[in-house]
């Protein structure tokens, strides 16, 4: 249904651009929302993106993180591009709708930052 990439292990200050590709629904046409659960907490939305293109994010991300949209519809995908990380940033992210359908739920990609 939905499937996240792009997660790694990266040092403080570095780099990552998740993806998250859709199977059954269509991404360009639902408010989107990217997640994040850090071990011992509960999952989060980090990240707004809505049918009509306005973004919204949490305070801990704003600046930092940026939801995008592929613009060829064809992919169907969404990004989360992610800079100057730190080490709370560390969780699983996962993508869904905003709000999230629990049929939806993916595996989702793990990010892990060093200090």
């Amino acid at each position: 249904q939905l499937v996240e990439s792009g997660g790694g292990v990266v040092q403080a200050g570095e780099s990552l651009t998740l993806s998250c590709a859709a199977f059954k629904i269509l991404l360009w046409r639902v408010d989107v929302g990217w997640y994040r659960q850090a071990p011992g907490k509960q999952r989060e939305l980090v990240a707004q993106l809505t049918s009509e293109n306005v973004v919204d994010y949490a305070e801990s991300v704003k600046g930092r993180f940026t939801i995008l949209r592929e613009r060829d519809n064809a992919k169907n995908t969404i990004y989360l591009q992610m800079n100057s990380l730190k080490p709370e940033d560390t969780a699983t992210y996962f993508c869904n709708e905003d709000p999230p359908d629990d049929e939806y739920w993916g595996q989702g990609t793990q990010v892990t930052v060093t200090s």
